[in-house]
């Protein structure tokens, strides 16, 4: 059932974002899923995490980018794994809808966060950052999303927000750090959907996690074999992406256009 605030505009502003595409099978669950999810929901504006897209499930290729264009997806954002495919890099520097998380340190290509104009005319900023519990060691996410929610918000109500992070708590408390600035934050890197989406008291929809567009019956996304075995015998296996059927998972966003506020987050899976 959605979370509502009860307030019901005459066209509220709609985003469909969706959680960590993984391997084949996740970007073959998307691309399925999305035509319908289209037509039912008349998406202003399509936010998709792509960092785990390619066969391997680190990074994301060239193709695949060109794949996620085409379809319609109008802002791409990553995590820790955006730096496995070399070829990505020349556009992280010239693609502005192609985000990289914020805090990483300056000297390396792109941005994490970019202006885009909906279908229906908004202004809407989407913004990428990490966390750091169990992640690499960046730049503090809190301070630099406070820095980049004050620029962005001069032309735009309408800001949504990745936060690409492992631990719960954090994720909690980065979502009520950006309570009543923000449209929404978004938690990724997990692959496991949580239960817990919802408005928070100053109008930020937020959820922990999205969840993976990956392949069924799979270890986030690997093969339940490996994973098993590593589990056992604490031998550092690499994961190998399981060639199953896929789920499609993410949130439908409506918002005020006017004031930014969100109105309602539904969580659905394809």
């Amino acid at each position: 059932m959605p979370v509502s605030s009860g307030m019901s505009p005459s066209s509220p502003f709609v985003a469909l974002m969706f959680g960590d595409l993984v391997g084949l099978p996740g970007l073959g669950a998307f691309l399925s899923a999305l035509p319908a999810l289209r037509l039912e929901h008349q998406p202003d504006l399509i936010v998709v995490n792509a960092e785990n897209a390619s066969p391997d499930g680190l990074g994301l290729l060239e193709s695949q980018l060109l794949e996620l264009w085409a379809a319609g997806v109008d802002v791409i954002t990553t995590g820790n794994h955006v730096w496995e495919k070399q070829e990505l890099s020349l556009h992280l520097d010239t693609e502005p809808r192609l985000l990289r998380p914020d805090n990483y340190p300056r000297i390396l290509p792109g941005r994490g966060w970019t202006h885009v104009t909906s279908r229906t005319g908004d202004a809407v900023a989407v913004l990428n950052l990490q966390g750091r519990s169990r992640l690499a060691t960046t730049d503090d996410p809190f301070s630099r999303a406070k820095e980049l929610v004050e620029s962005v918000s001069q032309t735009a109500k309408l800001i949504l927000v990745d936060f690409h992070c492992e631990a719960g708590d954090e994720k909690e408390s980065f979502g009520f750090w950006l309570d009543g600035l923000v449209t929404a934050v978004v938690g990724t890197h997990t692959h496991v959907a949580t239960a817990d989406e919802r408005l928070l008291p100053g109008g930020t929809a937020y959820i922990s996690d999205l969840g993976m567009c990956g392949p069924d019956a799979s270890v986030i996304g690997g093969d339940p074999a490996i994973s098993v075995e590593r589990a056992l015998t604490l031998v550092p296996l690499r994961s190998e992406i399981l060639q199953n059927q896929g789920t499609a998972r993410g949130v439908v966003i409506r918002a005020d256009r006017a004031t930014g506020k969100a109105l309602s987050i539904v969580r659905f899976e394809r």
